[in-house]
């Protein structure tokens, strides 16, 4: 089955060019021109994934982001943004998105993107169980738990819990993390990575009961997962 793909773009011109690169390229895409209308189609239609505008005439697009998440939790989301400044891009990675793209963007890049984040969400994922103290990570399951209680993870959010956990204690820097976790032909910033390991510590943070390890930055370099002293 084709993956399906929903765009939300208002400006026609960048519609009509991305519209037909993807139908063309042979995913079944559906346009919608403003955020009420996206949210409609989200709410009738499992796509795989999302390429959302933030500029829209009616809603914002991190607003639309956050609503999606409801409705599609699973659904991979790449925002597409005329915005140049690194709050609006932070915003939207915590909003939800899996990733961005700045405008203009090079159709051979969003491409890429794309194929990359449908053959992560779709792939082969190896059964393994990691448990690092009281965490219990299973990849099988897609599952995350502390102490027995589940530790609510999006997407993306797991899949770099999961890779940090497959190696407790051993620094990994930035480059194999989004290598691993995104892309191994990422293209641009890693911000996305600092956003998601945020929620991680966020989410981690809210089992505060056992034995829960901790995200330590190593600056310069990337992240480790280790048990607290």
């Amino acid at each position: 089955m084709n993956a399906r793909i929903l765009l939300v773009e208002d400006d026609h011109t960048i519609g009509d060019v991305l519209l037909g690169s993807l139908t063309g390229h042979g995913y079944t895409a559906t346009w919608e021109r403003s955020g009420d209308a996206a949210l409609a189609a989200a709410g009738h239609t499992a796509f795989d994934l999302v390429l959302l505008d933030l500029g829209l005439p009616d809603l914002d697009g991190v607003e639309v982001c956050r609503r999606l998440r409801v409705l599609r939790p699973d659904a991979v989301v790449v925002i597409l943004t005329a915005r140049t400044a690194e709050m609006d891009v932070v915003l939207g990675l915590e909003a939800g998105a899996d990733d961005y793209l700045t405008k203009p963007v090079r159709l051979a890049e969003l491409l890429a993107r794309v194929r990359a984040h449908l053959r992560r969400a779709g792939g082969e994922r190896p059964d393994d169980v990691f448990e690092i103290g009281d965490l219990r990570v299973d990849t099988g399951a897609r599952r995350a738990s502390v102490s027995g209680h589940e530790v609510e993870l999006r997407a993306r959010e797991f899949e770099l819990l999961a890779r940090l956990a497959r190696e407790p204690g051993t620094a990994l820097s930035r480059e194999v993390l989004m290598a691993d976790v995104w892309d191994e032909h990422w293209f641009g910033s890693t911000k996305t990575l600092d956003v998601h390991v945020a929620a991680v510590r966020r989410r981690l943070a809210g089992h505060p009961a056992g034995r829960v390890p901790v995200i330590t930055t190593l600056r310069g370099h990337g992240y480790r997962l280790e048990l607290p002293p």
